[in-house]
This record gives structure tokens, C-alpha cells and sequence, in this order.
């Protein structure tokens, strides 16, 4: 059994998109045994560009069942099925993160009709589903809607079938999906994985942390393990079950969160900004050692882009502005910014200029008052200082409100 899929994203950045329209044909091999079409409610934006590629506009899904409506009906005609798709790993994807919303674990084995094609039919100018069905003489009509697509796929995937004569590349398939492989390892554990900073931990059957570490992109980081030929992962490669993780958001929250774990990270800035002849400009540190730089920056480029900032200000002009903006130095404030994921925000409490305490809040809470924010905070074990750099580019860019710290 078999249920050909495809979905519509509403376009938004990776791991944020929400399915807008879905089409499920569950085929036995023979004929069409249920289907299962229909728009869905994103509860949030469509991108231009997926309003004029698919014509679903965001009035047209406005009164369509959100996901949790149609959540049991997906996995009714699912069940005990393999999922089949054109680029399956996208539609999988989508409907395992729109599951994951709703704290559910959705898993199925899957196919995906383009290297089956490749195998099946080599020498294709394009696999692009329009141009190789079009090359095949299969009917597609409502491109870039789920159902047309959906239906453009299941008659490739029945023509592969017939093609498939001693069904070998079925069998090959279903093997590997099923198998405990160690490339079908990688897959399960890193398949979900979000492609951002935070703290990353590897566990073995039983659960307990076999290597833990702090990363700029948890995903990109675990593949790297298992890709590794060095010997000093072999043994993680070999006994990790489970790969969890806890995101960090932006700079400032990482390295908050590693302050209170006592966890040092040397870092290093060897660019400056400094005021010569009425211009901001950007160098290194080390060519002029008796002029104290303005704002250090870890690299050129995102000094640059601050003294880009700085001219779009004219108020900046003035050098004594700016140094007044950005001083740090005695402020007693709480600032809110934003959190490690949609949804949520963060909070400092700064103390003469330095951060005693932060927490998180869900971004309809209210945190007017000291009672209040003492049940979310996380103190420091040290007041931190250094991050004092980090804290003056957040100035000059405003990414926190300041406000006086409450009563």
C-alpha cells in the first residue's frame, strides 16, 4: 500500500513554513483506494512568491481547516502505508514538524519517485516533476497545486512500477528504509535537527550523554560528527540512539546561557571602529595600538555593516552621540529582546552596567513587576562583563527595548 503525497508550503524561512494546501492518494498498486484533498489554514503569512506560483491566496484559506482539524484524517489514510512524493523528504518533512507542533511523533517509511526515476528512465534533460512528466506524456494540470501534483505523481510512480519488471528498485527501497543501516542511522537522528546555535547532546541507548557540546548550527555539526573518519568520534558513532538539543537564539542569549553553565568561550575581536578625519572607518586592532577602538567586531564584514548602519544616521554625525548611545557603563535596566524561537522573548536585568540576571517569557506575558520576574530569572553566577562589546552593538542597532527596571 501506498499514499502519493504533496504538499504546498505558505513559503515561509526554513522549519517555519505551515502547509497551505495537501493532496493524499492512497493507491494499492492497482487503483485508488481514498484521497484526501484540501487547503489549509497556515494561521500565518503567505509569501508573494507562493501566492503567484500556486494562486492560493491568503483569503482563500482563510475559512480552510488549520492542521490539527485534518491531523487524525492524515493519519487515517497513512496507515500502514509507504509515503510516496516527488522530493518526498520536503513533504515528509513538512508533515513531520506540523505534527511536532502538536506534540506528535509522526514517522512512515517513505519513496521518493526522483531517484527511481533517474534509475528507471536515465538521460532525462530534467526531473523537475512539470518537465519530466511533460517528457513522459503524463497529464499535469494545476501545476504547483497539491492535488495536480499529487496526480502527476502517481501516474509517474505507476509507470516506474511497470517499468520496474523484476521490482528491484521497490525492494531496494523498502530495505534500506527499513534496515538499521548506518547511513539510514544518520538520516533518522539528523533529519529533524534545526540548523542553528545551541547546545547539542548525544545519547546513548539508555540516555545518558555521551558527548555534549555548544555549536553554531546543531545540524551541520552532528552530520560532521557521523561523516568523520577520525577516531576520536568512532565511539559516538557507534553507540548514539538519540540526538536532543536546546537552541540559544542570538548571540547574547548563548552567551548568557554559557556564563551560567560556567562554560568559558574565548573569543576574539581584531577589528575596531574608530573616528578619523570626521569618518567612521574599520581596521585592525593591532595597526594602531595606542587609539582605543570605538566598538570591536569579530570580523571585517560585520564591521562594515555597522558603519553602514552608523551612516544611514545622521545623528551619528556627531561622535559624542553615538559614544552616548552606546554607553554601558552605570545603566540600571531591564531590556527586552528576543528569545531562542518564535513565540518568545527575553529579558536582562542590568545593574551599573552589568547583567545580573535573564530569563524567558512567552511573548504574551506580562513582566511589569520585580515579583514577577524573580520566578523567571536565571542569575549569573558572576555579574557578566564580558559581554560589554556584544551589549553596545545591541544599542546601536536597537535590538532591545530598555526600560527602567521595575518595582
Amino acid at each position: 500500500m501506498y499514499s502519493i503525497i504533496d504538499i504546498e508550503s505558505n513559503g515561509a524561512g526554513y522549519r517555519n513554513e505551515c502547509i497551505i494546501d495537501i493532496a493524499i492518494y492512497r493507491y494499492d498498486g492497482q487503483k485508488i483506494t481514498d484521497q484526501f484533498i484540501s487547503l489549509v489554514n497556515p494561521e500565518s503569512d503567505i509569501t508573494p512568491f507562493v501566492q503567484k506560483l500556486t494562486n492560493i491566496t491568503p483569503k482563500m484559506v482563510k475559512t480552510a481547516p488549520k492542521f490539527h482539524e485534518i491531523a487524525k484524517r492524515v493519519i487515517e489514510i497513512t496507515r500502514n502505508t509507504t509515503l510516496v512524493g516527488h522530493n518526498i523528504d520536503f513533504d515528509y518533512r513538512m508533515l513531520r514538524q506540523s505534527f511536532k507542533r502538536l506534540g506528535y511523533e509522526f514517522q512512515i517509511n517513505t519513496l521518493d519517485t526522483i531517484p527511481l526515476a533517474k534509475k528507471m528512465i536515465p538521460d532525462e534533460v530534467s526531473y523537475s516533476l512539470g518537465k519530466l512528466v511533460k517528457s513522459l506524456g503524463i497529464p499535469l494540470t494545476n501545476h504547483h497545486r497539491a492535488d495536480g501534483d499529487a496526480r502527476a505523481t502517481l501516474e509517474l510512480f505507476k509507470l516506474l512500477i511497470s517499468k520496474d519488471t523484476e521490482n528491484e528498485i521497490i525492494q531496494k527501497q523498502h530495505d534500506e528504509t527499513n534496515s538499521k543501516t548506518y547511513i539510514n542511522k544518520i538520516k533518522i537522528l539528523t533529519q529533524d535537527l534545526p540548523n542553528e546555535k545551541g547546545f547539542v547532546y548525544f545519547q546513548n541507548e539508555a540516555g545518558k550523554i555521551i558527548l555534549s557540546d555548544y555549536v553554531p548550527d546543531i545540524n551541520k555539526f552532528s552530520k560532521k560528527v557521523f561523516n568523520s573518519k577520525s577516531k576520536k568520534w568512532e565511539q559516538v558513532q557507534q553507540e548514539v540512539e538519540q540526538i536532543n538539543y536546546e537552541l540559544t537564539g542570538t548571540d547574547i542569549i548563548a552567551k548568557l546561557i554559557l556564563n551560567s553553565k560556567n562554560i568559558k568561550k574565548k573569543e576574539v575581536f581584531p577589528f575596531g571602529l574608530y573616528f578619523r578625519n570626521n569618518k567612521y572607518i574599520v581596521e585592525k586592532n593591532k595597526l594602531n595600538k595606542t587609539e582605543k577602538p570605538i566598538l570591536k567586531f569579530r570580523s571585517f564584514t560585520q564591521g562594515t555593516k555597522a558603519v553602514q548602519f552608523i551612516g544611514l544616521q545622521e545623528e551619528f554625525n556627531d561622535i559624542n552621540v553615538l559614544i552616548k548611545k552606546i554607553d554601558f557603563r552605570k545603566r540600571n535596566e531591564l531590556w527586552l529582546g528576543q528569545g531562542r524561537k518564535l513565540g518568545e522573548k527575553m529579558f536582562m536585568i542590568i545593574e551599573n552596567g552589568k547583567i545580573m540576571s535573564y530569563g524567558f517569557y512567552d511573548l504574551f506575558t506580562q513582566i511589569q513587576t520585580m515579583s514577577k520576574i524573580s520566578k523567571l530569572k536565571i542569575d549569573l553566577p558572576l555579574p557578566s562583563t564580558d559581554l560589554h562589546n556584544d551589549l553596545q552593538l545591541a544599542l546601536l542597532r536597537g535590538d532591545f527595548e530598555t526600560l527602567p527596571l521595575p518595582k
